[in-house]
């Protein structure tokens, strides 16, 4: 899986994550892959996503691995009925986004791979051009 249990000491304490995650480890894993799946709709249209998190250990991008934390946890959080905390998740989740929607129009370029398609080329060029000039001359 591409985020493990030690990337969550970064953003959340052991303590914590074990209340958030109401000790089983299966919600853990339940909101990781919400979270995946969250991420990979904002950055598939021009990254590799099967590359991403497919990736392990150092060969991760450490950005990404906190941003899937935070969304992960603020799924997690709010499936409390105290929703305690959530404040502080919710700013976390929302600056994930934001970080999200600046990858995707272009505005943040992190170091992932980029799609291709079956010969190596980008999956996403730009394209240009016009229609055939008319002569409209009688």
């Amino acid at each position: 899986m591409f985020i493990n249990a030690e990337d969550y000491k970064v953003v959340i304490g052991e303590n914590s994550l074990s209340v958030v995650t109401q000790a089983d480890s299966e919600n853990r894993h339940k909101a990781e892959k919400e979270a995946i799946e969250e991420i990979s709709g904002y950055l598939r249209p021009k990254y590799d996503v099967n590359a991403i998190f497919s990736a392990t250990g150092e060969s991760r991008n450490d950005f990404l691995v906190m941003i899937a934390c935070d969304v992960a946890l603020y799924h997690l959080f709010t499936s409390l009925n105290a929703k305690m905390g959530l404040d502080t998740r919710r700013e976390r989740y929302e600056h994930a986004i934001k970080w999200l929607e600046g990858v995707q129009k272009g505005n943040i370029v992190p170091d992932l791979p980029i799609a291709t398609d079956e010969h190596g080329e980008s999956a996403n060029p730009l394209h240009y051009g016009s229609e055939k000039r008319h002569k409209n001359t009688w």
